[in-house]
């Protein structure tokens, strides 16, 4: 268990002793996919950020790497302090702007701007600073996990997209055996591409900061040596950035003349391998998002999803590769099934999602909203309808069950108890603003009673709360229905 208090009085100790500072303010800052704790400190002149984490070989890593960087004339933080221990360390503070903060805006506005393109023209020939110079006489026994890109690496990656995100989506069939053989050939066809250079491993937009007009990069912890693609890649496939075809392209073409001033572009056979690494990037996505969000719930990666099977979906109607990968394609053509699945709802009001579902076919509805709250009602302690022979083909939905069920005490006693934990919750999240609550009722087959409390509720909490929107999902009965002012 984290002990937050130990890890503030290391911070304070370790600004007191190596920075010569008092900290008078402390403020946890947000981690997203890490298990890094980070912090912004205040001082009485300035701030900075301190970085706590149990990783002794990943906090080496950065912090030999920062120091090789910055020797370079490449902006990334400058290292102020450590710890003996090595796991907290204080750097620079580039501030709160993310180039995925300008980014987000120019969604908002449905179009990109000349300030963002530019900032992107920026970061792109730091880029190519970071692979050639940054790569001079750069230590890569210090790597974390992995010196080098390697074909294990890349298999690393798709077998992260096939347990994380294929097997969790069970309606993709496919022969495990024939796809580990594609994705044995895709690697090594992946591997014959150069990769004597440093690859950063996560170059997206969330990891570049904006200070004064000027990129500065952070997060290069699992940088290793590898190919140039894998990077730009990263950066103009970042799927929520949703960049424009026309601007990738001319992003991309920017990218390959800033390159030809180091190297020959058609001698490394760059656009050979270049539709691959997308491939592999996008698949190694589509794990992480996966992992982070449909088996942690964490919405922001749930939410990417759609954005990630869209690209997709583009790039394998253009792949043309001189080995074939049938199994690989026709997983990638089911995928395209799962849009639909994933597809984003930007909710402006309340949303409550109800579900009637079989405890024995299929379990508890995934809630594919990230909010990770809400509740499951199990009904199968109350009298069931389906063991009578005149309800056994009739549902929750028809008069005669619900006859039957509203006669019972108990029946009416569980309604009332969970329609009050439901109500207190709804209260809450209209005080608080929240946009979704997840409401599941179980049965054994999911067709009597689960259906009968799902319909019941929808239809008490219309009426009780006009302003918010009601999802009703009987799964088993493949039915829905909407109620909404």
């Amino acid at each position: 268990m984290i002990d937050l208090t130990s890890i503030e009085n290391t911070i304070k100790r370790l600004v007191n002793n190596d920075l010569s500072a008092d900290v008078i303010e402390m403020m946890t800052l947000a981690a997203s996919g890490s298990s890094r704790l980070y912090f912004r400190i205040f001082t009485a002149d300035k701030t900075y950020i301190a970085t706590y984490s149990t990783n002794i070989e990943e906090n080496n890593a950065f912090l030999i790497f920062s120091k090789h960087f910055r020797n370079k004339g490449l902006p990334v933080p400058e290292i102020l302090a450590i710890n003996d221990e090595m796991n907290c360390y204080i750097q620079s503070d580039f501030g709160d702007v993310s180039l995925f903060d300008y980014v987000k805006q120019c969604i908002k506005e449905k179009s990109y701007d000349e300030i963002t393109i530019e900032l992107y023209k920026k970061v792109i020939a730091n880029l190519v600073d970071f692979q050639i110079r940054g790569n001079e006489n750069l230590d890569y026994s210090v790597a974390y996990p992995t010196p080098s890109f390697n074909k294990e690496s890349i298999i690393d990656d798709l077998n992260y997209f096939k347990y994380y995100f294929l097997k969790v989506n069970d309606e993709i069939n496919f022969n495990e055996t024939k796809l580990n053989s594609d994705f044995q050939k895709l690697a090594d066809f992946a591997m014959e591409a150069p990769s004597d250079y440093f690859m950063y491993r996560d170059f997206q937009s969330r990891n570049i900061m904006i200070k004064d007009g000027d990129p500065f990069f952070i997060d290069y912890q699992g940088g290793r040596k590898g190919p140039l693609q894998y990077d730009i890649v990263s950066l103009l496939y970042q799927v929520k950035a949703q960049i424009p075809c026309g601007l990738r392209n001319e992003l991309l073409s920017y990218y390959k003349e800033k390159l030809s001033n180091y190297l020959d572009v058609e001698e490394i056979n760059f656009d050979k391998y270049y539709n691959t690494f997308v491939l592999i990037r996008l698949l190694q996505v589509l794990g992480a998002y996966g992992f982070r969000g449909l088996i942690q719930k964490k919405s922001h990666f749930i939410e990417s999803i759609p954005y990630a099977l869209k690209e997709l979906m583009i790039l394998k109607d253009n792949l043309d590769f001189v080995i074939e990968l049938n199994e690989l394609s026709s997983v990638l053509k089911q995928m395209e099934s799962l849009i639909n699945k994933y597809k984003v709802i930007e909710n402006e009001k309340l949303t409550v999602t109800i579900n009637s579902f079989s405890f024995k076919n299929g379990g508890v509805p995934q809630d594919l909203s990230g909010n990770g709250g809400g509740f499951v009602f199990d009904c199968r302690s109350l009298p069931n309808p389906g063991r009578y022979d005149e309800y056994k083909k009739l549902t929750g939905l028809d008069i005669e069950v619900q006859d039957f069920l509203n006669k019972k005490q108990e029946v009416q006693n569980f309604f009332g108890l969970t329609n009050s934990i439901i109500c207190q919750s709804i209260d809450n999240y209209l005080l608080r603003d929240f946009k979704n609550l997840f409401v599941n009722f179980g049965c054994t087959g999911g067709q009597h009673r689960s259906v009968y409390f799902a319909e019941r509720t929808a239809e008490t909490l219309h009426e009780k709360y006009p302003q918010i929107k009601v999802v009703i999902n009987h799964i088993v009965q493949q039915k829905s229905r909407i109620y909404e002012k």
